[in-house]
């Protein structure tokens, strides 16, 4: 059972107690039969302070308004949410948030078609913030952070996305164009290394001792989602460490050798 092997794989690296005491939250989905998911998950529910992470749903809203035909995506805000993404630049989240909308975006990730940020689940996605010096124009009702987020909503988030039900055709496209090529290479990306057939979809994301990542993996014919956020000034470390065994929880290493061997 995933689960079980979920909370053994923590154990083993010495990080039980750190998910008991709230400061590691986990979600682990293998994706690779679209209408059959597999889900695990540690303090999947709980509310935490997200740092960079939620750009991932600044992201989603402007999708989501150009799908609707509310926002035109040229090249320069094209590029402004690649970078967003790939290199966590503040000043591009902070742009391509104003063309959603504060409020708008909230609107959209509270909405019942989506319900990434579900008050009466323990919250979700959450950006009421700017990634810039301005105030917060509107706190989550749950646990009052800026910006937030469980590590369900945003693996689930992939999950749609990768089952091509998040978005038309044409929209997922630009989704998963965005989440490509990360620009940072720590974390879940540094310990996928190891598993050099790996190709991620990935946004992450650190402040003082938050560390946090998220990636849609696709490895030796397995697709799987991958959520983390850490309060620790090690929890950067956790991660690293992290990636390669949950990996290995989804991909039979058979599997991964003879991917390998493809390329």
């Amino acid at each position: 059972m995933l689960q079980r092997s979920l909370e053994s794989t923590v154990r083993s690296l010495g990080l039980g107690a750190d998910v008991r005491d709230g400061r590691l939250a986990l979600a682990l989905v293998d994706v690779s039969d679209g209408g059959k998911p597999r889900l695990a998950m540690l303090n999947g529910d709980r509310m935490m302070y997200a740092a960079s992470l939620p750009k991932i749903a600044i992201l989603f809203g402007a999708v989501a308004e150009a799908e609707a035909g509310r926002l035109q995506l040229d090249g320069e805000r094209l590029a402004a949410m690649a970078n967003m993404i790939r290199h966590s630049s503040n000043s591009d989240a902070t742009r391509v948030l104003h063309w959603v909308g504060g409020e708008r975006l909230l609107q959209l990730l509270e909405s019942p078609r989506f319900a990434f940020y579900d008050r009466a689940e323990g919250g979700g996605l959450w950006v009421g913030k700017g990634y810039d010096s301005a105030p917060a124009f509107r706190r989550d009702p749950v646990a009052s952070l800026s910006h937030g987020a469980t590590v369900y909503q945003v693996a689930r988030l992939y999950a749609l996305l990768a089952d091509g039900r998040l978005f038309e055709p044409r929209f997922n496209a630009l989704m998963f164009d965005a989440l490509s090529r990360p620009g940072i290479r720590h974390k879940f990306v540094a310990g996928l290394a190891e598993r050099p057939q790996a190709v991620l979809w990935r946004k992450s994301g650190t402040w003082q001792d938050t560390h946090a990542d998220s990636a849609l993996v696709e490895s030796g014919g397995r697709r799987f989602v991958m959520v983390a956020i850490a309060r620790s000034p090690e929890g950067g470390e956790w991660l690293r460490r992290l990636a390669a065994p949950l990996h290995d929880l989804i991909v039979p290493p058979q599997a991964a050798r003879l991917a390998l061997g493809k390329h």
